[in-house]
């Protein structure tokens, strides 16, 4: 007992110092967002002041107030679920296949188009910018939201379907076998067995897919060039940007509402993604 008793205090300081190192990290990271939601809540006159306090005593909703005042804020946010469900959607489900095709199935030319994926993920969106935007007008999506959505499909595919292809290939190749001994059709054990087994790797790549667009400045504001009403919620924090002085109140206030969103998608997804991102470290 005695020793045993040894053992706990010897390794309780190394348990302590790792949480203490785990609370100063995670202050670090969330403490951006409580600057940005007290710069949101700061009367006018706090936030233009030369003294920079970490509080406020006179909290005021006059930010958020101008944000929503705005006539068009409700359409783009709408336009913003919109595109970021259609991405989260169709490149959960063309990844799925993708990553069952290049696990289950042998053919020519398999591992050349696994790097490619990879080689894909390595060019930088900047630099295909403006090839995407002679390729959107050939097609005439531009001042569409179509113009937003599939660049985002093809920039989320690659990532999608090498993660997938860990939690495929992790699901037995007798399992399949059973299922069409006991009758079951291709089809029948892709969407019933299958998918439920990979659906945690599924909400991973959603996630990644979600901030990715819904945070996407660039396309929005390369792709919609006249039609405002197609724009997004990032090119909302535009109006606050004067060229006398800018309303940092709020550009922090339509932040913080374009924050809402993003937590709640975690908050719905956090058990999934805990064990999503498990069984791609454990492949």
């Amino acid at each position: 007992m005695s020793a045993l008793s040894t053992r706990i205090r010897i390794h309780k300081p190394w348990r302590l110092a790792a949480e203490a190192t785990a609370l100063l990290i995670a202050a670090v990271v969330a403490f951006p967002l409580y600057w940005m939601v007290l710069s949101a809540l700061k009367p006018a006159g706090e936030i233009q002041s030369t003294e920079a306090r970490p509080w406020t005593l006179s909290p005021s909703l006059d930010s958020f107030r101008r944000v929503f005042e705005q006539q068009e804020f409700g359409r783009y946010f709408l336009n913003s679920v919109f595109v970021a469900g259609a991405v989260v959607i169709a490149s959960a489900l063309i990844a799925f296949l993708a990553a069952t095709a290049v696990t289950r199935f042998r053919f020519r030319f398999r591992t050349t188009l696994l790097i490619m994926f990879l080689v894909a993920q390595m060019v930088p969106i900047e630099a295909l910018t403006i090839p995407l935007f002679f390729l959107m007008r050939d097609f005439g999506q531009l001042n569409t939201l179509g113009a937003l959505i599939l660049p985002h499909i093809a920039f989320s595919l690659p990532f999608a379907i090498w993660m997938l292809r860990g939690f495929v290939k992790a699901v037995p190749e007798a399992l399949e076998e059973a299922a069409y001994i006991d009758g079951a059709s291709r089809t029948r054990f892709l969407w019933q067995i299958l998918f439920p087994l990979v659906f945690p790797g599924l909400v991973a790549t959603s996630v990644f897919s979600f901030i990715s667009t819904w945070n996407d400045f660039l396309f929005a504001k390369s792709f919609i060039i006249s039609d405002t009403s197609q724009s997004t919620l990032p090119m909302a924090l535009l109006v606050f940007f004067k060229p006398d002085e800018n309303d940092w109140g709020g550009i922090m206030a339509a932040s913080t509402v374009m924050t809402i969103p993003v937590l709640v998608f975690f908050v719905l997804v956090q058990r999934r993604l805990v064990s999503g991102l498990g069984g791609a470290v454990k492949d």
